[in-house]
C-alpha cells in the first residue's frame, strides 16, 4: 500500500509539473516510422532486377544479331528465305510425299517434317504400350517374369541410345540375306537388306465411308467404357466391355462395308530381277530408328509405370480386394487410374525425349527433319541460320504441342478438391 501511495504521488508530481498540455502532446497518435530507402522495398526491388534483367537480355540479342550480320557481311553471304522456292535437286530415299530432284527446299522441309513425325507417333504409341507392359511386368508375383523385365531395363536404359541404333542397323538389319534370297513373312511380306516388303492396301473412293464407321465405332467404344464404369460404381454389376467393344469395332466397320458395296484391294510385292516390285518398302534406316526409339524408350516408361503404381497406396489394393474385384480389374479400374496422376508428368518428357532423339537418325542414314533440312538442304544453301532456325522451330512445335495435349490429359485424371 505504501508503494502505491508513493508511486501515485510520484507520477502526480511528475506529470503535475509538466502540464496539461504536455500530457495532450505526449498523448497525441502514434510516433512516425523512420523513413527507409525505397530499394529495400521488395516489390520495388523486383521491379527495377526485372527491369534490368530484361534490358541486359535485350542488349545481348540487339548485340549477337548485329554481330552476326556484320560477319554475313564480310563474308559476302546473303540472309533470308527466298531459297525455300528454289530447286532441291537432290534424292530422298525414302519420302511420305511426292518428291523428284526437281521438287524445292519447301518440299524437303515438308518431307522431312514428315517423317519425323511418322517415327514419333509410331514410336510413341509402341513405347507406351510395351513400358506399360514392361512396368506391371516388374511388380508381377511370377519371379521369371520380374526378373525378366528388370533386366530388361537394368541393360536397356544403360546403352547409349545411338550405340543400340547402330546395333540395330549394322548388326542385325544389314545382315539379312540379299534381295534373292528374301525371308518369306507372314501376310505376303518379305525382309532382306533393303528392309521389309509388305503389301500395299489400295481402297477406292467408297472405302472412305468405311473409316467414318470405324471412327463412329471408336467413339462409340469409349463412351461405352465411360458407361461402364459408371455403371459399376453405382450399382456394382459387371458388363462385358471388352467383348461388347470388340464386337462394335469390327461389326459397325463390316455392316457399311457391305451396304456401301466398298472394295479394299492388296497390292502385293513381286520379286523381279534386281528387286521387289509393287507393295510397300520399310527402309532399314526407319525400321532401326523405330526398333531403337521404341525400346529405348520403352525402358524408361517401364520405370515410370512401375513407380507410379507402387506411389499408390496399399490400402487401395487391399480394398479393391475386399470388393471381390480380380486382379485385372483392380488394376483397371482402381490402381492404374490413381498411378496415372504420378505417371503422366514424367510421360510427358518421355514423349519429348523421342521426338527429339529421332534426330540421330541422321547417323544412321534415315531422311528425318535433321538430315534432310539441316544437313543437305544447308550444305547445299549455306542459309545455316535460317535452316536451323527453321529446324529449331519445329521441334519446339512438336514440343509445345505434345506437352499442351498431356497436360490437359493430366488436369483430366488429376484429383479434384472438394
Amino acid at each position: 500500500m505504501l508503494v502505491a501511495v508513493k508511486g501515485d504521488a510520484w507520477n502526480s508530481s511528475v506529470f503535475g509539473g509538466l502540464g496539461t498540455n504536455h500530457m495532450t502532446a505526449l498523448d497525441s497518435g502514434p510516433s512516425t516510422a523512420p523513413k527507409t530507402f525505397f530499394f529495400n522495398d521488395p516489390v520495388i526491388r523486383g521491379i527495377v532486377c526485372q527491369i534490368v534483367v530484361a534490358i541486359i537480355l535485350v542488349s545481348f540479342i540487339v548485340w549477337i544479331i548485329g554481330n552476326t550480320a556484320a560477319n554475313l557481311t564480310a563474308q559476302n553471304k546473303t540472309t533470308g528465305f527466298d531459297f525455300l522456292w528454289k530447286t532441291a535437286g537432290f534424292d530422298i530415299s525414302f519420302t511420305l510425299l511426292p518428291w523428284t530432284r526437281a521438287s524445292i527446299y519447301w518440299q524437303a522441309f515438308l518431307v522431312g517434317i514428315t517423317n519425323t513425325l511418322l517415327v514419333a507417333f509410331i514410336g510413341i504409341v509402341a513405347a507406351t504400350v510395351l513400358g506399360f507392359t514392361i512396368g506391371i511386368a516388374r511388380l508381377s508375383s511370377n519371379f521369371i517374369v520380374s526378373s525378366l523385365a528388370t533386366i530388361y531395363v537394368e541393360t536397356i536404359r544403360n546403352i547409349p541410345l545411338l550405340l543400340q541404333l547402330f546395333f540395330w542397323y549394322f548388326a542385325v538389319l544389314n545382315t539379312m540375306p540379299a534381295v534373292r534370297e528374301s525371308y518369306e513373312l507372314p501376310l505376303d511380306s518379305f525382309i532382306n537388306q533393303r528392309g521389309i516388303f509388305v503389301p500395299k492396301p489400295m481402297p477406292d473412293p467408297q472405302f472412305a465411308f468405311v473409316w467414318i464407321a470405324l471412327l463412329v465405332a471408336i467413339a462409340a467404344v469409349f463412351g461405352l467404357r465411360y458407361w461402364v464404369i459408371r455403371r459399376l460404381e453405382t450399382t456394382g454389376k459387371r458388363f462385358p466391355v471388352f467383348l461388347t467393344s470388340v464386337v462394335v469395332l469390327v461389326l459397325l466397320p463390316a455392316i457399311v462395308w457391305l451396304v456401301s458395296g466398298a472394295d479394299l484391294a492388296f497390292e502385293i510385292p513381286v520379286l523381279e530381277r534386281f528387286s521387289f516390285k509393287g507393295g510397300v518398302q520399310l527402309p532399314p534406316e526407319f525400321l532401326a530408328l523405330l526398333f531403337g526409339l521404341t525400346i529405348y524408350t520403352a525402358s524408361f516408361i517401364a520405370e515410370t509405370v512401375r513407380g507410379g503404381i507402387q506411389a499408390v497406396s496399399h490400402g487401395q489394393t487391399e480394398a479393391a480386394q475386399s470388393l471381390g474385384l480380380k486382379e485385372g480389374d483392380r488394376l483397371q479400374l482402381v490402381i492404374v487410374p490413381q498411378a496415372m496422376r504420378v505417371i503422366v508428368p514424367p510421360l510427358t518428357s518421355q514423349y519429348l525425349n523421342l521426338t527429339k532423339n529421332s534426330s540421330l537418325g541422321a547417323a544412321i542414314g534415315y531422311p528425318e527433319l535433321v538430315n534432310v533440312f539441316s544437313g543437305t538442304a544447308l550444305n547445299q544453301t549455306g542459309r545455316a541460320i535460317e535452316c536451323i532456325a527453321l529446324t529449331m522451330l519445329v521441334y519446339l512445335t512438336f514440343s509445345l504441342l505434345t506437352s499442351a495435349i498431356m497436360n490437359w490429359y493430366n488436369a483430366r485424371v488429376s484429383l479434384v478438391e472438394r
